[in-house]
């Protein structure tokens, strides 16, 4: 056995129980463990850490524990640039595309109409969704963190809000996407592109109402359906209004 001490920061808390929270704290390692290994083993799902110190020095997830050692878990830094410290990830994804589990189809529809790649599918299993996050570069959304701590998925997040405009919320702030959204470019349905269509190409299949009363159509050419500047339309605006203007103040 090895007798390491952990701290870990800021949102990684609320996986530890609560005499582990907000303090140092040891505990005995398996020989040979690794810092992956120890984390969640601890109740931290590894993509929820973005930094790890072992005596002051970053490390990568495979660092063997020793006796002593002195270990601090990080999540992610909002507001410092730690690029060139990083060592528990190979690289960045340069994409942000995501995949959600079956309980999040409602946050799924809300990252499609921001305009993010956002597979879904409530007959997804665990194992299809860590191997499709895997082959594509994907952020797993969830709120299993059991399916988080499978080895082969390098990036994720354990979603903490309960209601999907909370949850849409929660990853604005966490991942920044206020710079990335680009709105309504993406079917709700089904994730594929959306396009503008010729109010001549569009009025014919949609109800008399909405012919009389809009001009600009947009269609998803994977399902064939049709979207309009409806009252739907503007409920999601006001959703997002605030979202986005988070950005804007910041003046980036």
């Amino acid at each position: 056995m090895t007798r390491a001490t952990f701290r870990f920061y800021e949102e990684l808390n609320d996986f530890l129980p609560a005499a582990r929270r907000r303090r140092d704290f040891s505990c005995d390692c398996a020989h040979a463990a690794t810092i992956k290994h120890m984390i969640e083993a601890l109740g931290v799902p590894h993509t929820e850490v973005e930094l790890v110190l072992v005596n002051g020095e970053s490390v990568g997830f495979e660092r063997v524990l020793l006796e002593g050692d002195r270990v601090a878990v990080y999540p992610t830094f909002e507001t410092l640039d730690i690029t060139p410290l990083l060592r528990v990830r190979a690289r960045p994804l340069r994409v942000l595309r995501f995949i959600a589990d079956a309980h999040l189809g409602g946050l799924a529809s809300l990252l499609r109409m921001s305009g993010f790649d956002t597979l879904y599918d409530n007959g997804f299993e665990d194992g299809q969704i860590a191997g499709i996050a895997a082959r594509e570069g994907r952020i797993v959304l969830t709120r299993d963190r059991e399916l988080l701590k499978r080895r082969i998925i390098t990036h994720g997040c354990y979603i903490h809000a309960l209601k999907p405009a909370l949850q849409l919320r929660e990853l604005f702030e966490r991942l920044d996407l206020a710079r990335s959204a680009n709105p309504f470019s993406r079917c709700l349905h089904c994730n594929g592109p959306l396009k503008e269509v010729a109010p001549e190409q569009a009025r014919p299949q949609v109800p008399p109402r909405v012919r009389e009363r809009h001009s600009r159509f947009f269609g998803c050419d994977a399902c064939q359906r049709l979207y309009w500047e409806g009252s739907h339309w503007r409920s999601m605006c006001a959703l997002l209004a605030p979202l986005l203007a988070v950005d804007k103040s910041t003046g980036a």
